[in-house]
């Protein structure tokens, strides 16, 4: 058994205001201050205004898995291909406040009883940037899933796409995802895809957009490229609420909003029905 993280999980992605203790942080959704031991208590959801905070994989894992089921995969060390400056420093950097290997923790878990395997993208390593590492650990994750006849779960959440530091290694991986999921799904095998807040660039464009069932957390911003890039592209103004979860679903392009704290037994159903 591999663990799960390198040191004690962190709550890294609620970005506490400078007072004594770090006890308070500021909601961006309605700008209230809220206690952080509150937010704890709510699944880090503003208690005003229902604004999901972005979490970490540490604390993903523990609200989705049943305890004590979850077995990571091995670590896989990632290179410096182009020697692009400074990538070893801030890979060492990320690893040391995530406690990750990569921006992907992925394993075999179950939810609700029901095996799978189950994946979680990050945003505090680097963005939730997907490079060689994390593209390899989904291939094999869906590899081990179409093995052993297993659905898979991945959570994502990233808004930097492929990492620019490897170039052409980590833009590869977008069609290599894709292919891992495409062998899964033609063996008739479930893959639920969860959008959380932001799901951009490579990773909503390979793998995060080809789930036979796709739900996304309240306001998850969706898509390819951010709207401001969009409208300077296109010079046009866009309709309000673009790219968020609630327009994607209002125009087809997931399934469901599913709130924080009805998630795992949604995630618990859908893999139990189709079981």
């Amino acid at each position: 058994m591999f663990n799960v993280l390198r040191g004690k999980p962190k709550f890294m992605t609620v970005k506490q205001v400078e007072a004594p203790g770090s006890l308070w942080t500021r909601c961006d959704g309605c700008g209230r201050m809220v206690f952080c031991n509150e937010l704890e208590k709510t699944r880090f959801i503003c208690p005003a205004c229902g604004y999901h905070f972005r979490i970490g994989a540490a604390e993903r894992l523990a609200m989705l898995a049943d305890e004590g089921s979850f077995t990571p995969f091995p670590p896989l060390v990632t290179a410096n291909p182009l020697d692009f400056p400074g990538y070893a420093e801030k890979l060492k950097q990320a690893q040391e406040e995530t406690g990750l290997d990569d921006a992907v923790l992925i394993g075999k878990a179950a939810i609700l009883g029901v095996p799978c395997v189950l994946a979680i993208i990050d945003f505090s390593f680097m963005g939730g940037s997907m490079g060689s590492v994390v593209g390899e650990q989904l291939v094999r994750g869906f590899e081990l899933a179409l093995q052993e006849r297993l659905p898979v779960v991945v959570v994502s959440g990233g808004g930097g796409g492929a990492r620019m530091q490897e170039g052409i290694f980590s833009l590869m991986q977008m069609a290599k995802t894709a292919q891992a999921v495409g062998r899964h799904s033609r063996a008739g095998l479930l893959f639920v895809s969860i959008l959380t807040h932001p799901t951009m660039g490579g990773v909503y464009a390979s793998f995060a957009s080809l789930g036979d069932i796709i739900l996304a957390e309240p306001g998850a911003l969706i898509g390819f490229a951010g709207p401001r890039i969009v409208e300077e592209t296109t010079r046009q103004k866009l309709p309000s609420g673009f790219q968020s979860a609630e327009f994607a679903l209002e125009h087809g392009m997931i399934d469901a909003i599913v709130p924080r704290p009805e998630l795992t037994a949604y995630v618990g159903r859908l893999l139990a029905w189709h079981r």
